[in-house]
Formats: structure tokens, sequence, C-alpha cells
């Protein structure tokens, strides 16, 4: 069974940094795709950033120059450098595998890891 599992999650103050770690299990594939979506209390989940595995990036708006995105296909992970943390980044943080060899519609999901960001 293919799985995504984070960690690296916690409690920071605004102005901080944290890292966040995804490791997938499972497949000897690398994902087509593979990222990070957040779900804050009362809102919809949404894309923090994604990285393929041609190596190109994409970045939620509300992250571009805080977040960086990192991806190692010989370790099949994915990382997630924070920093500048806001109190709004508050979410819990779910690592996203898409796709892989000969079964492109594939959504492996993490169970997230939460991260809030006090002020």
């Amino acid at each position: 069974q293919v799985q995504v599992v984070e960690s690296g999650g916690g409690l920071v103050q605004a102005g901080g940094s944290l890292r966040l770690s995804c490791a997938a299990s499972g497949t000897i594939f690398s994902f087509n795709s593979m990222g990070w979506y957040r779900q804050a209390p009362g809102k919809e989940r949404e894309l923090v950033a994604r990285h393929s595995n041609i190596g190109s990036t994409r970045y939620g708006d509300s992250v571009k120059g805080r977040f960086i995105i990192v991806r190692d296909d010989a370790k099949n992970t994915v990382s997630l450098q924070m920093n500048n943390l806001k109190p709004e980044d508050t979410a819990v943080y779910y690592c996203n595998g898409h796709g892989l060899p000969g079964v492109a519609r594939l959504e492996v999901w993490g169970q997230g890891t939460l991260v809030t960001v006090s002020s």
C-alpha cells in the first residue's frame, strides 16, 4: 500500500521557522507530483506548494517568498521549509502524492500535521 507520512509540525512564534517532512513508502517509483496542502479551522483545504517530477514548482499566493519546497526522488521525500511564519499559517498541513507510473490519477494523502503559529 502506497502511503505518505508527515512529520515536523508544532508550535512556533510568529516570525519563526519550521520544516515539515514527508516520506513516501510502498512504492519504488516517484510520484508525478508531491506537495503540501493545508486546512485551517472553518476553511477549505488549499494548496501550499507542489513539486513535479520534472522540477517545476507551484506555490500558493499567501506563502510565496516565505516557503520553499524541496523534493528528493532518491529518498522519495518532500519537505517544506516555512520561514517568517504568520498566525494565519496556522493549519493542519497535509502531504500529497499524485500519480504513479500506470496510475496517473492516484491520490495519496497523509494524516496531517498541525502547525500552530502564535502571535
